[in-house]
């Protein structure tokens, strides 16, 4: 009998998922009588035809589009900024021609969705027209903007494929998005360099602000969610290794872990609780914990990068055992470019070097070669510094007039 490896046949298995997906899904007329019917309500196609909607799945992709949302807003554009969060801060922005609406979620998010008429949508969500979220054919144009400085490729499988277009940060996503293309045998889109809006945010405001004021040596513990994560891994183990090098620590468990493994971090709160040494940290807003903390421990939580590249400190980061067979990145020959990047910007933390957790500390806030590292990675994802929200406003003006002159023909 013919022999299919697990990782193959894991990769099989999730192409013909995401292909029976796709045929049930195709049945669209159906599907959208029936979702109305299950939201409660009709949702037809608009007869006014929306300049630009941005679609949210989470009010914590604000920060990703506040910037663009502002720029738009001082030049007079219209946007339609749709919501899954009822509690977005896109309802207290003020701005007059950014129009908020909270769409639900579920079947009533997707009715709206796939019957929008507009020019051009943007999002950060990945898996248009994979299952439920189907391309509407009243919308010119789908444009995706990532949430953060690193692969492109990490999301689920066919995550950007039927997507127009894709603002990048570095040239090493273009590669990849290219090379799933040929290997997919996909439509060509539109890459365009912007940078990254919501870091330079970040970085004008520490400019502004400047460093957190002189404080005891401090180490921030921030780990991702789920059973690779630092916590699944190591457990209160970690804590207790922080808390004998006598620095201080904050503990910044990620917001999905309150909900996904709310019994796992009541348990570590109630056995570590908060000191003089110690503290819990929930803020909304980052800044401050990531300004005051001198070094950085997380697993592949996105937060590395923002950390690093904005405040331009250190990391210790855990190399998990990473199953690539649900992602875009399985398909791809060459390595993650986050594999070359953590190395140059920080240690790797293990089972065999947790003891020496302090000298491996200590060494990463005072080897120069970190800092040099810091800089050939930031050059590498974040192109354009500075000026992110201006290349990603002045793409969007510029493809709605491309988009409506041909419409005029």
């Amino acid at each position: 009998m013919m022999y299919i490896d697990p990782g193959t046949g894991s990769m099989l298995f999730a192409v013909l998922v995401g292909v029976l997906g796709a045929g049930v899904y195709s049945a669209k007329t159906f599907m959208m009588k029936f979702r109305q019917r299950l939201s409660g309500g009709k949702v037809e196609i608009s007869n006014e035809k929306k300049p630009l909607v941005i679609f949210s799945d989470n009010k914590r992709y604000w920060s990703v589009f506040e910037p663009i949302c502002r720029e738009l807003n001082e030049k007079g554009f219209e946007v339609a900024y749709l919501t899954a969060s009822e509690d977005d801060p896109v309802f207290n922005c003020g701005y007059k021609h950014v129009k908020p609406e909270f769409i639900g979620s579920g079947n009533k998010m997707y009715a709206k969705l796939n019957m929008l008429n507009a020019t051009m949508v943007l999002s950060t969500t990945p898996g248009l027209d994979v299952y439920q979220w189907k391309r509407s054919k009243s919308v010119d144009y789908y444009i995706h903007i990532p949430h953060a400085a690193s692969e492109i490729c990490l999301y689920r499988m066919f995550g950007i494929d039927y997507y127009d277009s894709v603002l990048l940060s570095g040239e090493y996503q273009a590669n990849d998005i290219r090379n799933m293309e040929k290997l997919r045998g996909l439509p060509t889109k539109e890459l365009y360099k912007i940078g990254i809006p919501y870091m330079d945010e970040m970085a004008a405001r520490l400019k502004r602000e400047g460093d957190a004021p002189e404080h005891e040596r401090t180490v921030l513990l921030a780990p991702s969610w789920g059973k690779s994560a630092l916590f699944g891994v190591y457990g209160g183990k970690i804590i207790d290794t922080l808390l004998e090098t006598g620095y201080h620590v904050i503990v910044r468990p990620h917001p999905q872990s309150f909900t996904s493994e709310k019994e796992m971090i009541e348990g570590l709160m109630k056995k570590y609780p908060e000191s003089d040494r110690l503290e819990w940290n929930r803020d909304r807003d980052n800044f401050d914990v990531l300004r005051r903390s001198d070094i950085l421990i997380s697993d592949f939580s996105g937060v590395i990068f923002d950390f690093t590249l904005i405040y331009d400190k250190p990391v210790i980061y855990t190399d998990p055992d990473f199953d690539l067979s649900p992602y875009d990145a399985w398909w791809l020959k060459t390595p993650l470019w986050t594999t070359s990047a953590l190395p140059r910007i920080g240690c790797r933390l293990t089972d065999d070097n947790m003891k020496d957790l302090k000298s491996l500390i200590d060494n990463c806030l005072s080897d120069p070669k970190y800092a040099l590292g810091r800089q050939e990675v930031k050059a590498e994802t974040w192109e354009h510094f500075g000026k992110g929200t201006e290349r990603a406003v002045e793409y969007i003006l510029n493809k709605y007039k491309e988009l409506t002159k041909k419409e005029a023909k």
